[in-house]
């Protein structure tokens, strides 16, 4: 992201000053823990954006002068706390995403936070964000947090990313009633459930869990993406309510038929990859989704007909894409 008219001038930091001659030389690199930082220091006062991406910047600090800073982007350095902000305002984004962070604190004064992310860091709980009640994408993935806790008091909020943590349980979601899109895939859930309120919801991400059971569903009404890839599932069901879906992802499952489908006239995408469906009945079910142009079926039984890519385009004329392949 492009710096505007900002300047940094960097110092690093260095243990040379004041050794001993006589001591031995230090490592080539620094020990784990003891990275070489820079010390950051702003000039231009005016500046609206601020990108100070892989700066190898240890702490923030000395941004007081930027009062006009509207966004901040402070991605992979080694910032282990987050504090220095408070005079920013009208800071409206705030990247952190992969530093050190192991607390969610003195956020307070963002009161017109839009966007923050703190993903690919150490955070282990949802905390510190009770005032900032503008915020509309909050992405928080690959830390290791183990609850869904301290969001549902957002009125604005849009997007939710929680992948990649140690989540065993979908809840604490009521009243995130302008919620669009919700990402929790690579957790530990088990179950499909608390997500009534999320009836404005067109994105969700549930990849690489342990549900066994496509369930709880039925208040989703306006959903158009729906992944539910790498898990237990065996059949497809209780979908009735998705009639506006336009990508169904169901691969790496043990799915034997496709089915409970037909009623989704919008359906464009069909992932069914790593399953064990084996009839070509299956196949034939599909005929009335008439705008499906792309399905995955490889490694499941029936890929293994020599005529399979001709058998599917014959059935399905609609379709642009078999497995990773555009049609002639």
């Amino acid at each position: 992201m492009a710096n505007n008219e900002a300047d940094l001038i960097s110092k690093l930091d260095t243990a040379e000053n004041g050794r001993d001659n006589a001591s031995p030389p230090p490592p080539v690199t620094p020990p784990p823990g003891e990275e070489n930082t820079q010390e950051l220091i702003v000039v231009n006062e005016n500046t609206e954006i601020l990108d100070l991406n892989h700066g190898r910047i240890g702490k923030i600090e000395n941004l007081e002068p930027l009062k006009n800073l509207e966004r901040l982007y402070l991605r992979w350095n080694f910032i282990k706390k987050i504090e220095g902000l408070d005079t920013l305002t009208k800071l409206v984004e705030l990247e952190l995403y992969d530093n050190q962070i192991v607390v969610i604190e003195n956020l307070d004064s963002l009161v017109n936070l839009e966007i923050l992310d703190l993903s690919f860091n150490r955070i282990k709980e949802i905390t510190g964000l009770e005032n900032l009640l503008n915020l509309r994408k909050l992405y928080l993935s690959s830390n290791k947090i183990t609850e869904i806790k301290n969001i549902n008091h957002f009125p604005k909020l849009e997007t939710l990313e929680l992948g990649d943590n140690r989540i065993r349980e979908i809840k604490n979601l009521d009243g995130l009633k302008t919620l669009k899109e919700l990402y929790l895939g690579k957790n530990k859930i088990t179950k499909i459930q608390n997500l009534d309120d999320l009836s404005n919801l067109e994105i969700l991400v549930l990849q690489s869990n342990r549900i066994t059971k496509l369930e709880n569903l039925e208040h989703l009404t306006s959903l158009e993406h729906l992944y539910v890839s790498e898990n237990g599932l065996t059949t497809i069901e209780n979908l009735e309510n998705q009639i506006k879906l336009q990508t169904l992802d169901l691969a790496v499952n043990r799915i034997t038929a496709i089915e409970n489908v037909r009623h989704m006239s919008d359906l464009e995408e069909l992932w069914l990859n790593d399953n064990q469906i084996s009839e070509w009945s299956s196949v034939d079910y599909l005929q009335q989704n008439k705008k499906l142009a792309t399905i995955y079926l490889e490694r499941n039984p029936i890929a293994s007909d020599p005529a399979y890519r001709r058998k599917l385009k014959l059935t399905l004329p609609s379709l642009q894409q078999i497995d990773a392949t555009l049609c002639r």
